[in-house]
């Protein structure tokens, strides 16, 4: 005898609407961890980069100091010279400006002038990871 005509009404055949509802919920309950996890590795992301743009435009203030016995004066001068290709984007403001540091002290003795010796982000708050503010890295 098929299954279908052996005497079952319409509510044995079909889920009841509160396993839907269950069902619904974890789903609910797995796609905002899903959400959470993703936000969380976006924000790590940027800070890597973060990290990394500072690495590479505090080489390129060393490398061109060393080379030209003079601090660059902006960001811009060390893009012209060609030490860097372009000024990044900070990863949070979305803009390539930057707060640069002006030091007195001399890299060398051949050194000629001063200029800029740091950079870093003008991006507000702090790394929920580290708990340190983004302009101090």
């Amino acid at each position: 005898m098929n299954g279908w005509k052996s005497g079952r009404n319409a509510a044995e055949r079909g889920f009841t609407i509160l396993e839907l509802m269950i069902v619904i919920t974890i789903i609910m309950i797995l796609a905002t961890i899903a959400v959470g996890q993703y936000q969380k590795s976006l924000l790590h992301t940027r800070e890597t980069v973060l990290r990394q743009d500072l690495f590479v435009m505090r080489e390129a203030i060393d490398q061109f100091t060393m080379d030209k016995n003079a601090a660059p004066q902006s960001l811009d001068d060390m893009q012209q010279a060609g030490y860097l290709k372009g000024i990044p984007k900070d990863p949070f403001t979305h803009s390539s400006d930057w707060a640069t540091d002006t030091c007195d002290t001399l890299m060398s003795p051949d050194q000629t002038t001063t200029g800029i010796c740091d950079v870093h982000s003008i991006a507000p708050g702090s790394s929920p990871f580290e708990g340190t503010p983004y302009s101090s890295w």
